[in-house]
């Protein structure tokens, strides 16, 4: 099945999906949960925040995503999601390679940057290439960790991508700075 799936990734031009439809109730019933609601009791999980990137054929290309977690220690499995509506995901998904760089507390002027869409998110930010898919591995992360597309679930309105790692490890900053973290629509 990964295997299917990572020839769909390289068959082509990855189009975004369309947005699916979420209710899960007939239109005659009250929708289960408000979506304010929901964000605002999920939004006491405080996460970390990472950048997805990846080298594409028009160039650089990453996001901003703090729905980033371990999955297995046997085989070395990462998973992510995205927005299905993202315009970013489908290039990284052509490239079928990506690295996710785990941020510090001092970039979240970085994180800011890469959550908008369009414009050169990597214009004067010092990257270089990560070691398996040469994915761009940003400056003064924490940790990066280098990734070949696993699998893609689809999950509402998100994709669930699910990576094999390839390479990883941390940097000098990783022992002195804290990791950027996402609490109640804020930084910490």
């Amino acid at each position: 099945m990964a295997a299917a799936a990572v020839r769909y990734l390289r068959a082509g031009p990855v189009e975004p999906l369309p947005r699916p439809e979420l209710r899960c109730v007939r239109e005659d019933e009250r929708a289960p949960v408000d979506q304010g609601e929901f964000r605002r009791v999920l939004g006491n999980f405080a996460s970390g925040v990472t950048v997805v990137t990846a080298t594409t054929p028009d160039g650089p290309a990453g996001f901003a995503c703090q729905s980033f977690s371990s999955l297995s220690l046997d085989p070395p499995l990462v998973a992510f999601m995205v927005g299905r509506t993202s315009t970013t995901w489908p290039r990284i998904a052509h490239a079928g390679v990506f690295c996710v760089n785990v941020l510090a507390a001092s970039q979240a002027a970085l994180c800011r940057a890469f959550a908008v869409s369009g414009g050169d998110k990597f214009a004067g930010v010092p990257h270089d290439a990560a070691p398996v898919s040469g994915s761009p591995r940003l400056t003064g992360s924490l940790a990066w960790i280098d990734c070949t597309v696993h699998a893609v679930h689809t999950g509402g309105d998100h994709l669930i991508v699910v990576g094999r790692v390839d390479a990883l490890g941390s940097t000098p900053a990783a022992d002195a700075e804290r990791p950027l973290l996402f609490h109640r629509g804020r930084f910490l």
